[in-house]
């Protein structure tokens, strides 16, 4: 549980700046197109995690000779040791590589430490993009959309186990499909959604809405992998407009990052409470089925 919670926190501090950074270097007209690219990045690496992930929970991995042989260099008596030192070697490259990302040149304005002073500046912005028109139907879309997605990736895993009869290594894989899916849909939003035109695509928050119930009806792997590429692709469109319009609104009203941080922390909160309902739900006898419809 530390370790997730230090994982977390990494992710916490990361992904304001990351964001806040896109508005930093690129002007509004650029900032779908930004935004496309850097969840297609994303994406491609949350595909190659959950594959990753598949294979290194396998036996034919974990009982692998290359396996058992970092395991005794690395005094790690454990089945999962191995992996998890894969893992770590892929964290400290990503440290490395950071070190090439430029400085935007905007100077950081800090607020200085003081607990109480910082608490109450994050509930000011909160307060400011609930308040404006676009700021809060872009952050409404896009907290209702992590929240469902944040929760469905685990619903999947349910889902391909019971309709399906997929074992956890096999589910990754859908899980993965998703994310292809989800890339294509930014490529394409990419091309055709400029910044002005963000709020057009959230009739397509009702269309997903509508297919994941169509998850229900389907018992075959060959119908479900084309399924879920579509769904992913109308959540990459969708999700893609509404970032850059909550960052340029953001930007706007009270400075790159600041926003970013307002948007993640709401996202969470909704992942939280979707995933305590769901646990609730699922302690009670909900199927996977009936979660999907929920």
């Amino acid at each position: 549980m530390l370790a997730y919670v230090w994982v977390g926190l990494g992710a916490a501090f990361y992904s304001p700046a990351k964001y806040g950074w896109i508005t930093e270097v690129e002007p509004p007209h650029r900032l779908v197109n930004a935004n496309a690219w850097i969840e297609v990045s994303t994406v491609s690496a949350a595909v190659f995690g959950v594959a990753l992930g598949g294979l290194l929970i396998s036996d034919t991995w974990t009982h692998s000779q290359l396996a058992q042989s970092i395991n005794a260099w690395a005094w790690w008596d454990s089945r999962f040791g191995a992996s998890v030192v894969l893992i770590f070697c892929l964290y400290v490259a990503v440290a490395w590589i950071q070190r090439g990302i430029p400085h935007s040149g905007v100077p950081c304005l800090s607020r200085g430490w003081h607990l109480g002073q910082v608490w109450r500046d994050f509930w000011i912005d909160q307060k400011t993009l609930w308040t404006d028109p676009l700021g809060q139907v872009s952050l409404a879309v896009t907290t209702l959309f992590w929240g469902v997605s944040g929760n469905l990736r685990y619903i999947v895993l349910a889902w391909s186990a019971a309709a399906l009869g997929y074992s956890t290594t096999q589910a990754s894989s859908l899980v993965g499909v998703v994310a292809i899916g989800t890339a294509v849909g930014a490529v394409v939003a990419s091309v055709r959604m400029k910044l002005h035109q963000a709020t057009l695509v959230m009739p397509l928050g009702i269309a997903m809405g509508v297919l994941v119930m169509g998850m229900n009806f389907i018992d075959n792997v060959w119908v479900a992998a084309p399924f879920l590429i579509l769904l992913g692709a109308l959540g990459g469109f969708l999700v893609v407009p509404m970032n850059a319009l909550l960052q340029h609104r953001g930007h706007s009203l009270m400075g790159a990052g600041r926003s970013i941080a307002v948007q993640n922390f709401n996202e969470q909160a909704c992942i939280l409470a979707l995933g305590f309902l769901y646990t609730f739900s699922i302690g009670m006898g909900l199927s996977a089925f009936g979660a999907i419809t929920g």
